[in-house]
């Protein structure tokens, strides 16, 4: 099998797999006093310090969380309920996470917020000046660091930048860029002060080489988040609940190990990555591959194909063993033409016709050229 999803998950890796083996054995609650208890309480916070050097924060802002899903419904849910008296706005970029969108459009049914939606531009970058604008007032901000479907990376100082000036709680979502592209989360967050600029980044395990189940939200020592859950006050009262030792120990050692390689892994993905779009530019020419030409993962490629479907073409590729994504989100088994897509300026019928191909550790060339060959002869088939 040849695995090109990597954005979707990725392999456990096996240094992760050993350490969280390991910490699984530890006997205690990290919250209890006695002997055992303190010793899983310096283990978490050992794995929380880890964490926090990875993406450049102070360890008492890192809140361990179930993955990137709750971390970006507690971060805008949290951030909306301790909003500023009269503010009710949104700010959300088109081409966002479903976690974001999903969650937004439940505050907008349930609480009344209201959404200030922000354009992309023709590559997936969100434009400056329409963030800008819509901060105006604005109650919470959230955005990207990097897409998850075209790889598009987005200038995240200037983005918290703007939030800054304009005093608006901001989160970014850091999924997709953790291991991929430098992640600072102090840098960003500046010195604006409480209530203002970077409040909360949100992170993944199991895109990074650790356990499903896994991740983590950053929020900065001065903001105030409304808990979700209630109970214990771990973590400063920001989430509740028995801490996980084990799958914090794992997401530690896995930011880790992704920040020790990325600038060589970054370096030999690119490389990868630029065979396959000139191959693909040779050999498909009406393909179109999306997403910044500059500013992008190393690790994505995401191509429309004009008159293929694109889970038709999937069902070819896996038809050869080889796993990819149409970019489009399924929600409840009904695939649905990708939002991103049309935040570009495409089609609903265009946004059918994609497939997002993502590399990984274990990636090769020659997974490339099978991969390839497969996609052209899978074209060929389907647009006649």
């Amino acid at each position: 099998m040849i695995y090109l999803d990597h954005a979707a998950t990725t392999p456990l890796r096996d240094e992760v797999r050993d350490a969280w083996l390991e910490a699984q054995g530890i006997v205690g609650n990290a919250s209890s006093v006695h002997a055992a208890g303190q010793g899983a309480r310096r283990v978490l916070e050992e794995a929380r310090e880890s964490f926090a050097a990875s993406v450049r924060a102070e360890p008492i802002e890192v809140v361990f969380t179930s993955g990137g899903t709750e971390s970006i419904g507690l971060a805008l849910q949290g951030l909306w309920r301790r909003r500023a008296d009269g503010r009710d706005t949104i700010v959300l970029p088109d081409g966002e996470h479903h976690a974001a969108l999903d969650t937004v459009s439940w505050l907008e049914s349930r609480e009344a917020a209201r959404i200030a939606p922000v354009a992309l531009d023709a590559v997936g970058r969100i434009r400056d000046d329409a963030f800008r604008d819509a901060l105006a007032d604005a109650a919470v901000a959230t955005a990207l660091v990097a897409a998850n479907e075209t790889g598009t990376v987005n200038d995240a100082a200037r983005l918290a930048d703007a939030a800054a000036r304009a005093g608006v709680p901001l989160h970014l979502d850091a999924v997709a860029a953790l291991g991929r592209t430098p992640v600072d989360f102090a840098a960003w967050r500046g010195d604006a002060p409480a209530g203002s600029g970077l409040v909360a980044m949100s992170a993944s395990g199991h895109k990074i080489g650790a356990p499903v189940g896994t991740g983590a939200l950053v929020v900065s020592r001065t903001a105030r988040i409304e808990p979700l859950l209630h109970g214990g006050g771990q973590q400063r009262g920001i989430r509740a609940g028995t801490q996980d030792v084990a799958g914090a120990v794992a997401l530690a050692r896995a930011a880790e190990l992704a920040e020790q390689e990325r600038t060589a892994e970054s370096a030999r993905l690119e490389g990868l990555r630029a065979g396959l779009v000139s191959a693909l530019a040779r050999r498909l020419p009406r393909a179109v591959v999306l997403g910044d030409p500059d500013r992008h993962l190393p690790s994505t490629v995401h191509v429309l194909l004009p008159g293929a479907d694109g889970e038709s073409v999937l069902f070819l590729l896996d038809q050869q063993g080889i796993s990819v994504s149409t970019g489009s989100a399924c929600q409840a088994g009904v695939a649905e033409p990708s939002h991103v897509v049309m935040a570009l300026g495409y089609s609903a019928a265009e946004a059918r016709q994609v497939v997002r191909i993502s590399m990984g550790r274990d990636t090769t060339a020659a997974d490339l050229v099978a991969l390839e060959n497969a996609l052209v002869d899978a074209y060929e088939r389907l647009s006649g």
